[in-house]
């Protein structure tokens, strides 16, 4: 509390050198905004879409599952961020949920289990704007609405290996049931959305159109190859539809890369194609009400397909740099537990066989549909420009220099 109070004297100080005061502060970054009608109306949007999200999952068969928000694995990400945080209990270290990716994939373990949901806690120490310029959609504390639906194939490493025609037909028609799941859902939202919302929707000056299936589909390695940086926004600019997906996406180790491991040995990187890679994201953009106008696309679900092989898994983390050494399993112990952080006991779980000596390690597809960026991106417009202006806690990393909420 010290430290706190101590940094709050130093920054009261600052603004008080500036001609400032703390209440002004105060009264400009959050008392307006929280009295506001910009904020009412996200509030609003937000409820309805998060409400219809939960409604649509669970009469899908979907279970929810209780939020982490401390464990000790989270996701390693693909993209960089400050440090992970983390705090010790009882002896041990535990970090911060980036995601719940690895409860997601345990929670499915039960084959009773159809998949499962939660809109679930995040933390991610985004890096501030190299540049120092507002960004406008990075959140370190967010939530999103992550699921993951269980596929019972029944694919063991032998026909992983020697039957790749057959595997690939099955992930073709995994992948589109998961991205039929989320286009779904995404409609159902929408629709309730400009249903129960109208008056929200005008206040901020801009409308929504309820997708039709299927979405438009563009390949990552396609679209940058005719884009280069920046592929997303420039992909949204060239069609009318609010949303669209881009696929094959070289990202995580738990999106699945197939085929990874062949007889011969594992393929190089070199090799892999957007072909080769069964994930996919979904990109937003709002159109202004008065001129018909679109805002540049933003991202704002991601997903896959899932590794699910013990082998694939271990040398997917490997390969990314994410544990040093292969686990030693012997005699229903690691031998060398001590080298792999908090992955130990997911993956003594990855290698488990069920009571027939087959691998008891859910194949899943799933993702997660960020809430406070999904906002963002369809209505963003002439009142809303950043991610704060539809939250009431938003910790923009390009915001503020401290945060006092």
């Amino acid at each position: 509390m010290t430290a706190i109070g101590q940094s709050l004297f130093g920054f009261q100080s600052a603004l008080k050198e500036a001609g400032s005061s703390f209440e002004e502060y105060l009264d400009k970054y959050y008392y307006r905004k929280w009295t506001g009608d910009v904020l009412y109306a996200a509030m609003a949007l937000r409820t309805t879409f998060v409400t219809a999200m939960h409604q649509f999952l669970a009469d899908e068969g979907l279970f929810n599952l209780e939020r982490v928000q401390m464990s000790p694995v989270t996701d390693p990400l693909a993209h960089d961020v400050e440090y992970t945080p983390n705090i010790h209990y009882k002896g041990q270290r535990y970090v911060m949920t980036h995601s719940m990716i690895y409860s997601k994939f345990l929670a499915c373990l039960n084959p009773k289990i159809k998949g499962v949901f939660v809109d679930s806690p995040n933390i991610r120490l985004e890096i501030e704007s190299p540049d120092r310029v507002q960004r406008g959609k990075y959140l370190i504390d967010f939530s999103q609405m992550d699921l993951e639906v269980r596929r019972n194939r029944g694919i063991d490493l032998e026909t992983y290996l020697k039957k790749p025609d057959r595997v690939k037909e099955i992930l073709l028609e995994d992948m589109e049931k998961g991205m039929d799941l989320f286009e779904r859902m995404i409609i159902h939202a929408m629709a309730l959305m400009k249903e129960k919302n109208e008056d929200e929707l005008k206040s901020l000056g801009v409308i929504i159109e309820v997708p039709t299936q299927p979405f438009p589909r563009f390949r990552c390695d396609e679209a940058k190859k005719k884009h280069g940086r920046g592929y997303e926004v420039k992909i949204g600019e060239g069609i009318k539809e609010q949303f669209f997906w881009i696929t094959g996406l070289l990202r995580e180790n738990y999106d699945l890369v197939y085929p990874y491991l062949r007889p011969e040995g594992k393929v190089s990187l070199s090799e892999v194609s957007s072909d080769m890679i069964y994930n996919y994201d979904i990109c937003a953009k709002s159109i202004i009400r008065d001129t018909g106008k679109q805002t540049p696309a933003v991202e704002i679900l991601s997903g896959a397909v899932r590794e699910w092989l013990y082998e694939a898994i271990v040398e997917r983390l490997l390969d990314n740099g994410i544990i040093p050494a292969r686990p030693v399993i012997f005699e229903g112990n690691i031998n060398n537990i001590d080298e792999l952080g908090g992955y130990g006991p997911f993956l003594m779980m990855t290698a488990k066989k069920d009571t027939q000596g087959k691998p008891a390690f859910p194949e899943t597809y799933g993702g997660g549909i960020g809430v406070e960026r999904t906002l963002y991106a369809i209505c963003r417009g002439p009142e809303l420009d950043k991610v704060d202006d539809i939250t009431c806690f938003g910790k923009n990393p390009d915001s503020h220099q401290i945060y006092m909420f």
